[in-house]
């Protein structure tokens, strides 16, 4: 007999009978999954909706390959279940273009070479988007001097903020250097 056995097909069972129905705004688009309650939102992502453009990299919020916006925050869908966000904003990589025109920060990437093997790339590009959005709102770092001034977008305040995100390949200098030009051409 298979280790588990009986106890195995009822648990299995009780999972299935467990499933619920989520909605989720993702990239503008509202849709009706019927999940078990535990699925990531990374999963429901890559696995029902076929958004594959968000990355399981560690499956531990340590890499940040899989980096999404949530109403405009970033944050690893590998820790977070799907149904906790019904009702959200999500965008994914897929979601940052605009009538197949890149989003600029996706543009400065490409641009500045912001990339090797690209596996991170999607979540860094997430990120970065946000990074921008949260240096606009004045919030400050780890290595920001003044926390009571908005601090200037350095070399190493981009560092800190993306450092939720790693480039295996290193490919570091190129990524500050895109986010940087994106930040320029917004006035920040």
């Amino acid at each position: 007999m298979l280790a588990g056995g009986p106890a195995l097909a009822q648990t299995t069972a009780e999972a299935e009978l467990q499933r619920e129905t989520v909605r989720l705004r993702i990239n503008g688009r509202v849709h009706a999954l019927d999940l078990d309650p535990r699925t990531t939102l990374l999963d429901a992502l890559r696995e029902h909706l076929g958004l594959t453009g968000s990355k399981k990299g560690c499956d531990q919020g340590q890499c940040g390959a899989c980096t999404v916006l949530v109403n405009g925050q970033r944050i690893n869908s590998c820790l977070a279940f799907a149904v906790m966000h019904e009702g959200d904003e999500i965008t994914t990589i897929e979601g940052l273009a605009t009538e197949g025109a890149l989003h600029p920060m996706q543009a400065a990437f490409v641009r500045h070479d912001g990339l090797q093997c690209g596996y991170c790339t999607p979540g860094q590009i997430c990120s970065a988007v946000a990074l921008l959005d949260e240096h606009r709102a004045g919030w400050p770092s780890h290595a920001t001097v003044d926390v009571a001034t908005t601090p200037a977008l350095t070399d190493a305040e981009i560092a800190e903020r993306m450092s939720g995100n790693i480039c295996r390949c290193a490919a570091y200098a190129n990524i500050v250097a895109a986010i940087r030009e994106v930040a320029e051409g917004e006035g920040a």
